[in-house]
Formats: structure tokens, C-alpha cells, sequence
């Protein structure tokens, strides 16, 4: 699936309809006693900055979202009925969190409280208008703040219906974005067929939620893992790391608006020759993570690149469909060396050292530490992601569906990077500071990393592909 923006999805004109939960339903919420499954860490530290960032003054819309067609004009009582019963399967979706005091409290919905309200809102003719009413109507609809914090839409037209989801991170990951297409598609397609729907339970996130902080609050500030992350960020100059290159900002400057940069990078066969070069290593994630210190090395002059990885914590199979935030960081250091075989070797040994850190919420060690890095700014350090989509459920279907991961670029000062291998090649998402020379060494960035991934020489692609850290 692409990871693209609401402009850069392929939006075209047709009648809008719009789903949300029903009053009933936000009333029925409004009435429910507190939920003691408290929220996952990586949740309240979301929330939390999110209200700091909005008390300074600033909205910083952050919602993720899903895009994709369905064949032809789609029956809106059989799409409505695909959307409750997606909605019910997974119950963060009906969860949220309320304030008592500068605490938060959650709350859970039971099924059948759960009702959504449609509404017509009109026929769009000018693709630019839908996708600037969207953009708007999302940023209210799926608010970090407020509750419900999700919004379905369908623009309807006689030869296809594209369909929309808009949703507060709080409830939802990359893995759980990539999902919803062939989920939805499939409930849909059996409604309207009268085929069963074939989709077995799956555990909630909110469930996950109550054991891992149990488990992250097992541990104190003696903890090894907490150690660990104590020596990373006193190597960091006591931070987390940024992306070490120019962005253009001032120290102690606003926090500014972003872009967004996407695009293929290389097609399937160079994907495919990179990712045999790169499999006695690990696999593509660390060539990745390679090239990327031996160009920031170059761009920035910096002799350590110093990065968090992100890896899933979707540690049991329960989990491996659930919609949520199932994300941990694992920190590496990659000093820089002559060569990429070389910069493999020494990323795939952090990571082996280091990836078990992931399962402690950096939240709740940075609590431990007795700090709280970046409340002011919706990303608390720089990221490049790697995704091998090609095995997710539906991902042959993607481009004929016309099926984007969509993200939300708004503000903020740090660089985040998504490569995904898709069965057309790696695509590359990019959101970053808004300024000249963050646009230039984003760019040389970009090109630098094409070019290795280009040069590398051909190894045997015959062996099963993307091994551990994929």
C-alpha cells in the first residue's frame, strides 16, 4: 500500500457520504462508568502531547487513514452494515479516554450500543474541493481530543465507490491501516453476494493495552532495559535523536508546518536484487538503516548516526490481526565505516542486542528517567521505517484497488520516513520541515539512497526473501 497524503490519493468527483457514530451511541458512551483498563503508554503520551501542543495554541492534526475502491455505485446499506460489523471486530474502536483532573480514565462501548449515523453531504465536482473538504472534515472528526475520535466516508459514483477511514493514532498502527481494504472489501463483498462472513475473532488492543503497562510497570529504574536507553540518550547529548542532517530550523524557533515527499524508489526487480544483496545481513530493514548512515554520514558529517527503530509488538498471534498500536522503538548506533556490507554487519548486531527493548513503552522508561522529552511536538524523535506489505492479506489487489495508507503532514520538526516493499517495488513517504534546505537534503537523501540500492551487485534472489528484522 502507498503511504501518500488526502491530496495525492487519486480523488475524484462524486456524491460524499459520511458515517460517524450515531448520537445514541455518543450518548451511550456519555453514561458509561470508567473502564479500568488504563491506556497503553504510547496512547496517553500521544494524548498528553497533543493537549500540551493545543494549550500553546497550536492544532496539530495527526490522524492516519485508509483508502480504497469498490466496483461500481456501492450499496450504501451493505457498505454501512461491512463498516459496523469492522467496527465491532476490533474494540478500541469503541474505546476511548475522558479527564478526571490530569488523569485519564477510559471508557469501553459495549456491541450493541455501537450504532453509526449516516449522512448525505453532497455531490463534489472539483477533485481539489473534495479532497480540502475531506482533509478539513477529518481533522475535526478524528481529533485526539475529543471522541469519537473516527470518521467513514464513501464518494460514490457509477463506475466505483472510493471509500475513506479516518482515524486518531490512538487506535490505529501502519499494519492496521494496510489491513482495512481487504478487510472491509471482503464483509462488503459478502453482504451484497449473501455469502458468510469468514472473519474469526481477534484479540482486543485493549486488552493488550492493560498487559503491557502491567508489565512496563513491573519494572523500575534499575532495570537493565532503562539502563540501556539511560547510556543511548546521554550518547544523544541528552535527547532523542533527530535525523542527523540540516532541516533548516532555529533552535528554539516554532514549531513549523511540513511537507510531504512520496514516490517509488526502485521497481520490483532492483527491490528484489536488494533484498538478496542484503539477506545474509537481515534483510532489506537493514540495508535500509545501512544506507541511510553512510548518507547521513555524508549530507551531515556526523561520525555516529543515532536512530530509534520502530518494530510491532504484536508478540502473540492473538494480536497479529488486531487493529491498535502495537509499536515499541529499539535504539542503534551506527558508527560510520568505508562501505555498505560493513554498515550491515554492524546494523544487524545492534539490532540483535537491542530489538528486546522495544517491548518496555519508551513512555514509561522515559518516566523512569525522570523526563519528558518533546511535549511540545507530536513526534518525540526522527524515524525511517521499513514495511514488507507483500504478505499482508489483500496486497495483491492494492493497485488495482487504488488503496493508499494515508498520513496526516501538519506540523512538525523531526524527519519521518516510511520505505514499504510493495509487489511493484519499494515506495518512499517522507513528511519534514517545510524549509529550503530541509527540502534539499531530503532530496539528496532520497537520490543517494536510490542510487545504493541501485548498486548493488546481483546476488541469487531464488532464496525465500526477508528474513528476522523484516
Amino acid at each position: 500500500m502507498r503511504i501518500s497524503d488526502i491530496q495525492r490519493c487519486e480523488i475524484r468527483p462524486g456524491r460524499l457520504v459520511e458515517w460517524r457514530f450515531s448520537p445514541a451511541t455518543v450518548a451511550a458512551a456519555a453514561a458509561l462508568p470508567p473502564d479500568p483498563r488504563p491506556p497503553a503508554y504510547i496512547q496517553e503520551s500521544h494524548i498528553r502531547t497533543a493537549r500540551s501542543v493545543r494549550q500553546d495554541g497550536l492544532f496539530v492534526p495527526t490522524w492516519l487513514g485508509a483508502a480504497f475502491d469498490l466496483p461500481g455505485r456501492a450499496d450504501l446499506d451493505a457498505l454501512e452494515r461491512a463498516l459496523r460489523g469492522w467496527t465491532l471486530r476490533h474494540e478500541t474502536l469503541r474505546s476511548g479516554f475522558r479527564w478526571a483532573g490530569d488523569d485519564m480514565h477510559r471508557f469501553t462501548l459495549d456491541e450493541d450500543d455501537v450504532t453509526l449515523h449516516r449522512e448525505v453531504v453532497g455531490d463534489f465536482t472539483d477533485p481539489g474541493a473534495l479532497a480540502r473538504y475531506l482533509q478539513d472534515r477529518f481533522d475535526a472528526a478524528a481529533d485526539a481530543l475529543e471522541w469519537p475520535n473516527l470518521i467513514y466516508a464513501a464518494v460514490v459514483r457509477d463506475d466505483s465507490t472510493s471509500v475513506y477511514l479516518a482515524f486518531d493514532h490512538t487506535n490505529v498502527d501502519a499494519y492496521s491501516i494496510h489491513r482495512i481494504p481487504e478487510e472491509i472489501s471482503a464483509r462488503y463483498t459478502a453482504d451484497v453476494t449473501g455469502e458468510p462472513v469468514s472473519s474469526p475473532p481477534v484479540g482486543s488492543y485493549v486488552d493488550f493495552c492493560e498487559q503491557e503497562r502491567a508489565n512496563a510497570d513491573g519494572i523500575d529504574d534499575t532495570h537493565a532495559i532503562v539502563a540501556r536507553w539511560r547510556e543511548f540518550i546521554a550518547r544523544c547529548d541528552g535527547r532523542l535523536p533527530e535525523f542527523p542532517v540540516d532541516l533548516g530550523l532555529r533552535p528554539g524557533g516554532e514549531l513549523p508546518t511540513q511537507k510531504l515527499l512520496c514516490e517509488p524508489l526502485v521497481d520490483a526487480d532492483a527491490a528484489a536484487a536488494f533484498e538478496a544483496y542484503c539477506r545474509p545481513c537481515g534483510g532489506s530493514l537493514v540495508g535500509i538503516l545501512a544506507a541511510t548512515s553512510l548518507i547521513v554520514h555524508e549530507l551531515g558529517g556526523q561520525p555516529v548516526y543515532r536512530t530509534v527503530v520502530p518494530f510491532h509488538t504484536r508478540l502473540k498471534s492473538a494480536w497479529s490481526d488486531s487493529v491498535g498500536w502495537y509499536v515499541g522503538g529499539a535504539p542503534i548506533e551506527v558508527p560510520a565505516v568505508p562501505d555498505l556490507e560493513s554498515a550491515m554487519s554492524t546494523v544487524r548486531a545492534e539490532l540483535r542486542a537491542n530489538r528486546t527493548l522495544a517491548r518496555i513503552p519508551l513512555a514509561r522508561v522515559l518516566r523512569l528517567l525522570g523526563t519528558d522529552f518533546r511535549p511540545t511536538s507530536p513526534d518525540m524523535y526522527s524515524i525511517i521505517s521499513y514495511v514488507d506489505a507483500r504478505s499482508i492479506p489483500g496486497s495483491a489487489d492494492w493497485a488495482e484497488q487504488k488503496a493508499y495508507g494515508l498520513i496526516r503532514v501538519s506540523y512538525g520538526d523531526q524527519l519521518c520516513a516510511w520505505v514499504n516493499r510493495l509487489n511493484e517495488g519499494l515506495w518512499f513517504a517522507c513528511r519534514y520541515p517545510d524549509t529550503d534546505i530541509a527540502y534539499k537534503n531530503v532530496r539528496q537523501y532520497v537520490e543517494r539512497l536510490r542510487d545504493l540500492i541501485l548498486s548493488v551487485p546481483a546476488r541469487d534472489h531464488s532464496r525465500l526473501a526477508e528474513p528476522a528484522f523484516s
